[in-house]
């Protein structure tokens, strides 16, 4: 048996030895091949085309005991609940498309669904965005928005009796450079107006390290209940900054410049919105505003006035917001109106990817 294990061991190190050879011959009549290098693509991953749809609704009702034109009563109320869905699609690097839809939800009426506030699409591409239909101008976003940090179906409030929020037959188109934006919208209608553009708005805006500041002009048709009344023209500036500390400023104009057909006036709307961060869960929200709409004292059509309002919130997650406001508006013609309103908001959104 010893023999027979010696044998074994002999034949197996004479097995390595003409293994080990005829790697090293085939290593010399074939050296390693080389792998192949395109130019220009060994450092370059392959860019990953993004298709995601976010789902999304906020739900914002409010209780309030209301003083209008001498009249108290307790109503609920609805600060504009809303639900929608957006679809992007980049199907080639730097152009996407965008599906947005988006609909109220009245709560102070039955909780009635499907009133629109956005419904468009829109292709972003290196030389900018253009979209159709439905959307905001560049108005809202670049003056308004700034200010509207209440929990009211009202507010800017003074900016809301006579300005635009969302625009229906909008063409849109927005470019991006740095810390500037560029917005350029119109409205055409050619069922309505006088078929050519109804609305003309443009704005340009700075944007850099919590800081915003913009200005704007708009031209409108205006009509009522089909009647042409003449135009209107404003000219519109915001100014808004975020501190490191918590606190926050914001500060709209617009001055209106009406051409109308029973005469001509001037009118202008201003807001200032105040905010501190209390702590973690304590906001504290406060504002000023004043509306004129060029009217005079004496002439019953005139719905001026001016106010302010106080408003605590109570944060004790991001999606969850409970405030009590009070608010009064001092009119030149007619009763004061004030409220003391206590309110929910709850906001959802998901967003999940697809093939």
């Amino acid at each position: 048996m010893a023999d027979i294990r010696a044998l074994e061991a002999q034949l197996a190190e004479l097995k390595a030895r003409l293994i080990s050879q005829q790697v090293s011959e085939k290593q010399v009549d074939s050296p390693p091949r080389q792998p192949t290098i395109v130019e220009g693509t060994e450092n370059q991953a392959k860019p990953t085309l993004q298709k995601d749809v976010r789902v999304y609704a906020t739900v914002r009702p409010t209780l309030g005991i209301l003083d209008d034109q001498g009249t108290s009563n307790i109503d609920v109320k609805d600060a504009l609940s809303h639900a929608g869905i957006q679809a992007m699609y980049e199907f080639q690097h730097g152009w996407t498309a965008e599906l947005h839809g988006e609909w109220s939800i009245d709560l102070s009426n039955e909780g009635n669904f499907g009133r629109s506030r956005r419904a468009y699409t829109a292709l972003s591409t290196p030389f900018g965005r253009f979209g159709i239909g439905k959307q905001r101008p560049a108005q809202y976003l670049f003056i308004a928005e700034y200010v509207d940090i209440f929990n009211h179906g009202a507010s800017p409030f003074a900016y809301d009796p006579e300005s635009i929020f969302f625009v229906d037959n909008l063409v849109t188109y927005r470019y991006e450079t740095g810390p500037l934006t560029f917005i350029a919208v119109g409205k055409f209608d050619g069922e309505a107006g006088d078929n050519q553009a109804d609305l003309i708005n443009t704005g340009l805006s700075y944007d850099n390290n919590g800081l915003h500041a913009a200005v704007t002009y708009q031209h409108h048709t205006d009509y009522e209940e089909d009647q042409l009344q003449g135009d209107s023209t404003l000219w519109s500036g915001a100014l808004a900054y975020q501190f490191n500390n918590g606190f926050y400023a914001a500060v709209a104009y617009q001055g209106r410049e009406y051409d109308y057909l029973s005469g001509d006036r001037d009118g202008h709307t201003f807001d200032l919105s105040l905010a501190y961060q209390l702590s973690q869960h304590y906001k504290v929200k406060t504002g000023y505003f004043n509306f004129d709409d060029g009217h005079t004292q004496s002439d019953p059509r005139n719905q001026s006035f001016d106010g302010y309002n106080l408003t605590l919130e109570w944060l004790p997650v991001d999606s969850l917001r409970l405030h009590v406001e009070y608010l009064m508006k001092s009119f030149e013609n007619n009763n004061d109106f004030d409220s003391i309103s206590i309110g929910f908001r709850y906001d959802f959104s998901t967003k999940w990817q697809y093939e």
